[in-house]
């Protein structure tokens, strides 16, 4: 087990991604802190880490709220006394054309993907710092490096995640701190809302054809927070099925056309 006796605290882990990740941690021998506003989910996520001979607690938390971070924290010192890895997931998404976005939609997007990761990184550096290590993963997408249509408020906030963890790893990296994020492509969770028409275009455009899944995500995630990852920091890992190097987006028929008429 690789992650024998750290303390992992990772937000938006009631469900999907950010709950596969938990998991993951925990059967690489991590004790857990579940993060979520989701309560319910939350302890679910965490009975599940005990029945399976793990260590974890939770707490309700809204990420974007400054007075509940400031209580997570104390709960986290409280409960364990140390913060070796943190994984921002907590996020919240819509699609929904720009002129018809209103400040409220654009805000709370923000407010939660954004500010959450600014607000949950800067509760667990305090910690991190005397400790003089930690690894910290901000969950992206790749919707915050290329444009999607319906994604103003969604893909700005993920541009602001990527860009915080390059400045994170900036400032913190001497102090023993590596900061990284993960991009995930178009995933297969619970809360995937994607229509027929999203979804075909998805898998005839994603190169492997195919929707990743959660644990492809957490895997990557297991890979940041080793040891012997100690040299990357500031970077953006893709767990997207090679979208970001697909360049024009052919469709699926436009594709294998133009591949039957390579010549060996």
């Amino acid at each position: 087990m690789r992650l024998q006796e750290k303390v992992a605290v990772v937000t938006g882990s009631a469900s999907g991604i950010g709950r596969e990740i938990a998991l993951r941690f925990a059967r690489e021998g991590a004790r857990l802190f579940v993060v979520d506003r989701n309560e319910e989910g939350a302890t679910r996520t965490r009975d599940e880490i005990r029945a399976a001979g793990g260590i974890a607690e939770c707490v309700r938390t809204d990420v974007g709220n400054p007075q509940e971070v400031q209580a997570m924290e104390d709960a986290l010192r409280t409960a364990y006394g140390q913060a070796d890895v943190l994984v921002n997931s907590a996020g919240v998404g819509f699609h929904r054309a720009f002129v018809d976005t209103t400040p409220e939609d654009f805000e709370r997007v923000i407010r939660i993907n954004l500010m959450g990761t600014f607000l949950v990184s800067q509760a667990i550096v305090r910690i991190m710092i005397p400790q003089g290590s930690g690894k910290i993963i901000h969950i992206a997408s790749i919707q915050g490096q290329r444009g999607g249509s319906g994604r103003s408020a969604y893909g700005a906030s993920k541009a602001g995640v990527i860009q915080l963890a390059k400045v994170m790893a900036v400032e913190l990296g001497h102090m023993g701190i590596a900061v990284n994020a993960i991009a995930p492509g178009p995933i297969q969770t619970p809360m995937t809302n994607h229509g027929p028409d999203q979804r075909r275009v998805f898998l005839e455009r994603t190169p492997l054809h195919r929707l990743g899944n959660a644990a492809e995500v957490a895997a990557a995630a297991v890979f940041l927070v080793l040891d012997e990852c100690s040299y990357m920091i500031g970077h953006t890992l893709n767990v997207d099925g090679g979208i970001d190097s697909l360049g024009i987006a052919y469709s699926y028929e436009e594709l294998t056309t133009v591949r039957s008429g390579f010549k060996a």
